[in-house]
C-alpha cells in the first residue's frame, strides 16, 4: 500500500497524543520517500536556565523524528522500532521561532537503521547534527 504524504503526517501526529512529543509541541510537517521532517517551537517550555534552546529538547526532537522515520519505513504489522543510540553535536543557539529536524537514512537494514538528523532554525541555519541508531524487532505472535 502506497502511503500518501498527508496520511503519514496525520497518523504520526495522531500518535503523539499524551506523549513527550505533545508536551514539547513536536509535530511532523513533511514526508518524502526517503525523509521525514518535524518541528518544535522554541519557547520557555524548552529553554535551559539562560533562555536558549535546551540541548536535551533538541535531542528529544531528533530522536522523535528519527524513530518515526524508522517506523514509517518498516512493516509495523510484524516489527516494532526502538532507538538504541543517539549522538548530538550542538553548533548554534536558538532563542525563539521553530527548530526543524530532518531525518534521512544513512543505512536502512532489516534489523538496524542509522539516521542522519539535521536540526535547523527558521533561517535554515544548522543548529545541531544528530545520528540515531534504531532497531526493528519482531512482534511476538
Amino acid at each position: 500500500m502506497q502511503l500518501t504524504k498527508e496520511t503519514v503526517i496525520a497518523k504520526a501526529n495522531a500518535a503523539c497524543k499524551d506523549t513527550l512529543m505533545e508536551t514539547l509541541n513536536i509535530e511532523i510537517v513533511d514526508y518524502g520517500h526517503d525523509f521525514l521532517v518535524a518541528r518544535m517551537p522554541v519557547n520557555s517550555k524548552v529553554y535551559q536556565p539562560d533562555g536558549i534552546l535546551h540541548g536535551g529538547a533538541t535531542v528529544a526532537l531528533a530522536e522523535s523524528v528519527g524513530s518515526f522515520a524508522s517506523h514509517v519505513f518498516i512493516d509495523t504489522e510484524k516489527f516494532f522500532v526502538r532507538g538504541i543510540e543517539i549522538t548530538a553535536n550542538h553548533l548554534k543557539s536558538v532563542k525563539d521561532g521553530y527548530v526543524y529536524a530532518r531525518a534521512t537514512f544513512l543505512h536502512k537494514g532489516k534489523t538496524t537503521q542509522l539516521l542522519d538528523i539535521k536540526v535547523t532554525d527558521d533561517a535554515n541555519n544548522l543548529i545541531s547534527v544528530c545520528k540515531l541508531t534504531t532497531i526493528s524487532l519482531p512482534k511476538k505472535q
